[in-house]
């Protein structure tokens, strides 16, 4: 079917074949990335667990040292994110696998993984201890705060007006400027200057400790954050009883029961009770007798346990005038032992 276009006539059918500018026809991939992907399909394929870190600031003689403490234990990978999400979409394809989808949301900055079958607890805190004595570069972020203490610096005085420019204050003394002040010279999270830096190297102080940082944690499917490996069984019960807490508190606001609130209601109802009884003469219960009496003569039963608080008190007290007899009472048990039970029953 021949068309018109712009003053001449082309047919369809017989248009020749056109390369349009910048379309791959053949694309070459090189054996190097072939090799990567196949890498990571097999530690896939072998691990359902790994780390992702951060290795900001790091050396890759640190790392070579880190790679074989850990051989035999775990198995570090690094390369382009672009590259590794490819590999990872490519594998899930092949293999139906949805759960590695969630390593796509890990895989972002200067990262790594460390694929492991041990306890990823135990080989986190063994990865973060590992860290280098280095010092300040300008234009990088410091990780902690850095102060320059009172002292001598080495420097000659004709140096002077270097220190005036960052205003640390100095004297002279014995021919070599002398720090008067602690200064406050790098703060946490901000940029190193050009300044600081030389300062920092003059005086021969490497402030700053790097090393590996685990940010998450892949395990068979979930993804969280590091942190949460640093919780202990106090921080999981507590949330729980804070969490109770707040379910309580609801119930009782929108006065609906539920299981949370059954000691409490049941504790209220008492409470109830006995104010209930004492309104009433002719009824009364072995409680809530004691609880008339109490009321009846306060004094008597506040004596008994301001008592008991003294005695307590006094304890430690006599424990220290008496080293002695406490270090030859420390050889016995004071609760008794079986022989001690036994005579006491044989006696």
């Amino acid at each position: 079917m021949p068309v018109r276009f712009s003053g001449a006539t082309f047919d369809l059918e017989n248009l020749p074949a056109v390369t349009l500018p910048g379309l791959k026809v053949d694309k070459v991939v090189r054996p190097r990335k072939l090799s990567y992907g196949d890498k990571l399909r097999g530690l896939l394929e072998e691990y359902d667990k790994l780390l992702v870190m951060t290795v900001d600031n790091v050396g890759s003689k640190q790392l070579g040292i880190l790679r074989k403490r850990m051989r035999g234990r775990a198995r570090f990978l690094f390369g382009k994110n672009t590259m590794i999400r490819k590999v990872i979409r490519e594998y899930v394809k092949e293999t139906n696998n949805g759960k590695l989808m969630a390593l796509l949301d890990l895989v972002k900055g200067n990262s790594g993984f460390v694929f492991t079958k041990e306890d990823v607890g135990a080989l986190r805190k063994e990865l973060i201890e590992d860290k280098v004595q280095c010092q300040a570069k300008a234009g990088a972020t410091a990780p902690d705060d850095v102060w320059v203490e009172p002292g001598p610096t080495g420097m000659e005085p004709t140096q002077t007006t270097f220190f005036q420019s960052m205003n640390i204050p100095t004297r002279i003394n014995r021919g070599q400027i002398d720090i008067s002040e602690r200064v406050h010279l790098i703060k946490k999270d901000t940029k190193i200057g050009l300044s600081e830096a030389q300062l920092l190297s003059r005086l021969g102080v490497k402030p700053f400790f790097y090393g590996v940082k685990i940010q998450s944690v892949y395990d068979n499917g979930d993804s969280y954050d590091a942190a949460v490996l640093d919780l202990t069984d106090d921080d999981i019960a507590s949330f729980f009883y804070n969490g109770l807490r707040q379910v309580a508190a609801l119930s009782f606001s929108i006065d609906y029961p539920t299981i949370t609130i059954v000691p409490h209601a049941i504790f209220n109802a008492y409470k109830k009770m006995l104010a209930l009884g004492l309104s009433l003469d002719s009824y009364s219960w072995d409680n809530l007798a004691l609880v008339k009496e109490m009321l009846a003569n306060p004094d008597a039963f506040a004596a008994p346990a301001a008592a008991a608080d003294a005695g307590a008190a006094a304890a430690p007290v006599a424990e220290e005038e008496s080293e002695d007899e406490s270090s030859s009472a420390a050889a016995v048990n004071p609760f008794g032992d079986d022989s001690s039970s036994e005579e006491s029953s044989s006696e």
